[in-house]
């Protein structure tokens, strides 16, 4: 590309971002969906874009949201063998007596494996189970929660707190939305953690004191026996106290798409977390598709380049191409790119590949996307002008400078000297001595 039209982009673009009024962080509004949650969020799992976001760091009660860290710090403990077996205790039923949790009717010395386990605590939401997992992973419930609030700290999730495995409502465990959503990415990439999300029923094989039984989801999305059955869905956990209301984390995946939906504090006397969660998951799938915004094949801008005798400009690309999910009626001239280079001008030599800026991908006034500004080729450095710069350097250098003022400063003594020298010797041949007491005739 000609270096006239490199201009032109780059004056254009530079013009957008100083005009360019302040972005904001909102999502986008859905039409035709009425969403009854406090706080919510709608999330691109192949962009990890936000489609729509509702008090995303408001402080809500997680109820058995709350399993989600029991299970993801159970499936990351030395101690964890999916085919070990633990046992139900006394202290565990002694624990969870009068909480009003849910409970798996597991009798104490009965054993059944880890895998069960986490199917237990994180499909059928059983709270004597999440205990049962805290004592055996963590020695106490405490220290378990210790390793829950730990866990939590190292993943970023500055708004939250846990004080029980179970999320028994208490003023001490609490989260957002956002957090949520942080760990629940998280936790997903742990694939038994993924599978038991993906899963309706689970038989569980007869153990020393039942005979086989059928464990069923919580989430009615992905039952297709119930009425709130939504066929593209997928666990991850539902939640429900008094405090709390009704509460969904789930995911759903249609044609090569995929989202991850977030609703807490839905209603208590209806089952609007389930409703709420599907129609935004309609409106997603009906109203957005993919858009290559940019690929890396052409330049998008130019930065001056120094100490090179083959080219004054490096042309920049994308490093890679920049893909999002937009509205379907977006198009190329609703998008704007805002560059931000690493540095006004750089120097030779510089490698392809080598990353000299970003570049901020802007829709409706909100950031979609950042990507890596690259150099689209090598450029090498002329050693003439390393040389020139070294000179010149050196003798535009403050110690250069110290030096030629201390010479100029001696200079001027030593003819500050001389003046005076020859001042003393000129009168000193001026003066004629007269012997004392001899008159002049």
């Amino acid at each position: 590309m000609p270096k006239k039209i490199f201009s032109v982009l780059c004056a254009f673009f530079f013009i957008v971002s100083c005009v360019l009024p302040g972005l904001t962080a909102a999502a986008y509004e859905p039409t035709g969906v009425d969403v009854s949650a406090t706080a919510a969020l709608l999330l691109s799992l192949d962009t990890d874009e936000v489609l729509y976001s509702l008090n995303p760091d408001k402080k809500v009660y997680p109820a058995s949201i709350t399993k989600i860290m029991t299970v993801t710090v159970m499936l990351e403990s030395e101690k964890y063998d999916p085919d070990g077996m633990v046992t139900m205790t006394d202290e565990v039923q002694k624990i969870i007596m009068g909480t009003g949790s849910a409970v798996s009717n597991l009798r104490v010395g009965e054993q059944i494996t880890q895998l069960d386990l986490v199917y237990f605590v994180l499909m059928a939401s059983y709270g004597d189970c999440a205990y049962m997992a805290a004592l055996y992973y963590g020695g106490t419930v405490d220290n378990f929660v210790a390793m829950m609030n730990a866990k939590a700290e190292a993943l970023g999730l500055s708004g939250t707190h846990y004080s029980n495995p179970v999320g028994l409502h208490d003023p001490e465990t609490y989260t957002t939305v956002n957090d949520i959503c942080t760990l629940t990415k998280y936790a997903l990439q742990n694939p038994t953690f993924e599978d038991v999300c993906h899963t309706t029923r689970y038989v569980v094989a007869a153990t020393n004191m039942s005979a086989k039984r059928t464990l069923s989801t919580t989430n009615f999305l992905q039952d297709p026996n119930t009425n709130y059955y939504y066929q593209y869905a997928k666990g991850v956990k539902t939640g429900y106290t008094d405090q709390a209301g009704r509460c969904l984390v789930s995911t759903a995946s249609y044609n090569g798409y995929n989202y991850l939906c977030i609703v807490m504090g839905c209603p208590s006397n209806e089952y609007r977390h389930f409703s709420d969660s599907a129609n935004l998951y309609r409106w997603a799938f009906n109203n957005f598709t993919f858009k290559e915004v940019a690929n890396s094949t052409d330049p998008v801008c130019e930065i001056p380049v120094d100490l090179s005798l083959d080219t004054d400009f490096a042309p920049l690309y994308f490093k890679k191409p920049f893909v999002t999910v937009l509205p379907n009626e977006a198009d190329d001239s609703t998008i704007l790119v805002k560059f931000h280079l690493k540095a006004d001008r750089v120097d030779a030599p510089i490698k392809q590949g080598d990353v000299l800026g970003t570049a901020d991908v802007i829709y409706a006034e909100q950031i979609i996307g950042t990507v890596d500004l690259v150099a689209g080729e090598s450029i090498e450095a002329s050693r003439l002008l390393i040389a020139v710069r070294a000179v010149k350097t050196f003798f535009t250098s403050f110690y250069m400078k110290l030096f030629l003022v201390f010479i100029v400063i001696a200079i001027i003594v030593f003819i500050v000297l001389c003046i005076r020298l020859n001042l003393a010797r000129i009168k000193k041949r001026r003066v004629k001595y007269v012997p004392y007491g001899k008159k002049k005739k």
